[in-house]
C-alpha cells in the first residue's frame, strides 16, 4: 500500500511537472491565425474559432491535415502534413430540462508534441490534436465554450456572456480558470465585439489552450503584423476514409487493444507515470471523439477510473452535470 502510494505521489508530481507552463510567450512580430473557409453565412462558419498558433516557424506547431502512405515495406504510415491544414466538423444536439442545445465541434490535429526534457514534455507524441466546442442554446447564441485534447487531456468548459447564471456551477467564481499551468478566462464577452470571433491561442510545442478572446473579426485580416491561413472545414468523417494506395483506411484503429485510438498517437510518457493510477495503458493517445459503443472507449476528461463513465464528453449532458454544469 506504502508503495503504491508513493509511485501515485511521484506520477502526479511528474505529471504537474509536465502539465505546468509558463505563461510567457515568445513575442512574434508576426502572428499566423488560422480561419475556417466554407459554409459561409452558417452558423457553422460564423462561430467557428480561428486558431492562433505560435511558433509556426516550427512545422510541428502548424494545424495539418491526416494522411497516410504506405512505406517501402507495404506498411501502414499515419502523419499529420503540417502544408495541408484541415478543420474537421460535428454537429450534435442534445437535450436537459432547460431545453435544446446544438453542439459545434472543431477538430484540429498537429504532426507532434515534440520530445523534449527542459522544458519536459510530458504529452510528447505524434499525430496529437485539439478539440473545440462551440454550445449553441435554442436562439443559435453561444452559451459555453469547451476546450480539451483528443486525449481527452486538459478539458475547460467556459461560459459565455449568454449563458444564464443558474446554469453555472455553484462554486463557480468569476476569476481566471487555471488548467494545468494555463490561465483561461473566467468568462468570455460575446457582446463586447461587433462582429466577434472566438479566437484560440495555442502554446507552441505541447499546443496547450493558452488563451481564448472574443475579437472582432476585422482585427483578422491580412496585414504587416498579422498571416491568415484558410483551413476548409470537412466533415469529421473524413478522417475514417483517408486516401491510400488506391483505397481508403481510417485515422483510427477499429480493432485490438488500441481500437479508437488515433494510429500512431504513442505517448510514452504518460504511459510510463500515469497509467497505473488511471488504470489505462493507453492513457494520454489521442483518440476518437464518438459513442463508446463504436468506438471501442469512452472519451473521458477525468483520470481517476471511477469517473471514466460519468466523465465521457460523448454524453455531453451527463458531461456537464459531472463537471458542475446545469443547462
Amino acid at each position: 500500500m506504502v508503495a503504491a502510494r508513493m509511485i501515485l505521489a511521484v506520477s502526479l508530481l511528474l505529471c504537474a511537472a509536465g502539465c505546468a507552463e509558463g505563461q510567457r510567450l515568445p513575442p512574434e512580430e508576426r502572428r499566423t491565425v488560422y480561419i475556417a473557409q466554407g459554409f459561409e453565412g452558417s452558423v457553422l462558419e460564423r462561430y467557428a474559432p480561428v486558431f492562433l498558433t505560435h511558433g509556426y516557424g516550427e512545422p510541428y506547431n502548424r494545424i495539418g491535415k491526416p494522411t497516410a502512405t504506405m512505406d517501402e515495406h507495404g506498411r501502414e504510415q499515419i502523419s499529420v502534413d503540417p502544408t495541408r491544414p484541415i478543420i474537421y466538423y460535428l454537429i450534435r444536439t442534445f437535450s436537459t430540462q432547460k431545453g435544446t442545445y446544438t453542439n459545434l465541434i472543431y477538430r484540429v490535429h498537429f504532426p507532434e508534441v515534440p520530445f523534449s526534457l527542459i522544458p519536459f514534455h510530458l504529452t510528447a507524441g505524434r499525430n496529437v490534436g485539439l478539440l473545440v466546442v462551440v454550445t449553441l442554446d435554442a436562439r443559435d447564441l453561444p452559451v459555453l465554450v469547451t476546450t480539451v485534447h483528443t486525449c481527452g487531456c486538459y478539458v475547460a468548459v467556459i461560459p459565455t456572456s449568454f449563458l444564464a447564471r443558474d446554469s453555472f456551477p455553484p462554486e463557480w467564481r468569476d476569476e481566471p480558470l487555471e488548467v494545468w499551468g494555463e490561465r483561461l478566462p473566467a468568462r468570455l464577452e460575446y457582446g463586447s465585439r461587433e462582429h466577434p470571433r472566438l479566437l484560440v491561442q495555442v502554446r507552441p510545442g505541447v499546443h496547450r489552450v493558452t488563451n481564448l478572446e472574443i475579437v472582432d473579426e476585422r482585427s483578422l485580416l491580412p496585414s504587416p503584423a498579422v498571416t491568415v491561413v484558410r483551413a476548409p472545414l470537412m466533415p469529421v468523417g473524413e478522417l475514417d476514409r483517408l486516401p491510400l494506395d488506391g483505397g481508403r483506411t481510417s485515422f483510427f484503429y477499429r480493432e485490438g487493444l488500441r481500437e479508437g485510438h488515433v494510429k500512431g498517437s504513442i505517448k510514452p510518457w504518460e504511459s510510463l507515470f500515469l497509467s497505473l493510477p488511471s488504470l489505462d495503458p493507453l492513457v494520454g493517445s489521442d483518440k476518437a471523439y464518438g459513442d463508446r459503443r463504436e468506438t471501442g472507449n469512452p472519451f473521458y476528461t477525468s483520470l481517476k477510473p471511477w469517473n471514466r463513465e460519468a466523465s465521457d464528453m460523448w454524453d455531453f449532458p451527463g458531461f456537464l452535470t459531472f463537471w458542475g454544469w446545469r443547462l
